[in-house]
């Protein structure tokens, strides 16, 4: 069983693959069950998330299912043995929401991470101090230790881009550059941060800049996620005040996959980011 009793995302993607799968072969959950030699309710738990399977039985129904290719049996057979592998981020679990646990599984599975955000800079760009001053400075008091264990998480997801573990396109809007959310002397190291990080060859950081109009509110922040070697979005994040919501569903995935290709089209290209960004670093340093 996942971790905790609840569907992790690796267990749900596993399941969503196996049931796909099973359909176009036109199996019934009976004849799966047959497969494996074990109970339809095993079969259900296995396709919605609730069970983990093994990969032997991964390998038994993808030969059932007539399934060859090669590349896909082997990122199943490798998801069913990481399903139940405890990340670095479980060291951390008494602090974090389980959605928030979920998002960090996905990231560290990502091998494109793709990111719209219109009102801060986004958490895998943060410095520490921009992080704890955001995080401090919510709607909702947190104490000053777990705002230090919460700014600790966040600088470890980061690692994942440090070591071009995955390709990261950020766009934000330019309101996030020219507004300070936070003090001026913190913003003016993010930013600097920010034109660093951008030079890594795994990194594109964009800017939509304010004469794109409406654009700006035609979506609030969301961050989309793939695991293959082509950039098809398989899962997409967004953060609200209860949580973090994940999507998996065809039209879903769909639509913000759509609406992220309409912010690129219309964010400035990278150097003029980087331009931009210099800008008004240059011109806080100048009024400090």
């Amino acid at each position: 069983m996942p971790a905790g009793g609840r569907p992790t995302v690796r267990s749900r993607r596993l399941g969503a693959a196996l049931r796909r799968y099973r359909q176009t072969a036109k199996f019934d959950q009976p004849q799966a069950a047959e497969v494996i030699a074990s109970s339809q309710a095993r079969i259900s738990r296995v396709e919605s998330g609730h069970a983990t399977s093994r990969v032997i039985e991964v390998r038994l129904l993808l030969d059932a299912y007539g399934v060859t290719d090669a590349e896909v049996r082997a990122k199943l057979e490798d998801l069913a043995k990481r399903s139940k592998n405890r990340g670095w981020w479980l060291e951390h679990a008494a602090h974090l929401r389980s959605d928030y646990l979920d998002h960090i599984a996905l990231e560290d599975d990502a091998t494109y991470i793709r990111e719209w955000q219109p009102v801060m800079v986004p958490g895998l760009l943060q410095t520490p101090a921009y992080a704890e001053s955001v995080i401090s400075g919510g709607p909702h008091y947190i104490e000053p230790e777990r705002v230090a264990e919460l700014v600790k998480v966040r600088v470890g997801r980061q690692a994942k881009i440090e070591e071009g573990g995955a390709s990261y396109t950020a766009i934000v809007w330019e309101a996030v550059v020219a507004q300070p959310l936070v003090s001026v002397d913190v913003h003016r190291d993010q930013l600097s941060a920010m034109l660093e990080i951008g030079r890594r060859k795994n990194v594109t950081v964009q800017v939509l800049p304010f004469s794109a109009g409406v654009l700006a509110g035609y979506s609030s922040a969301f961050c989309s996620f793939s695991f293959d070697e082509e950039p098809t979005v398989e899962a997409v994040a967004m953060d609200n005040l209860r949580g973090t919501s994940v999507l998996e569903g065809a039209e879903d995935l769909a639509a913000y996959a759509n609406a992220y290709d309409l912010l690129r089209s219309s964010a400035l290209t990278p150097d003029a980011s980087a331009k931009l960004i210099r800008n008004v670093w240059r011109s806080l340093k100048e009024d400090t």
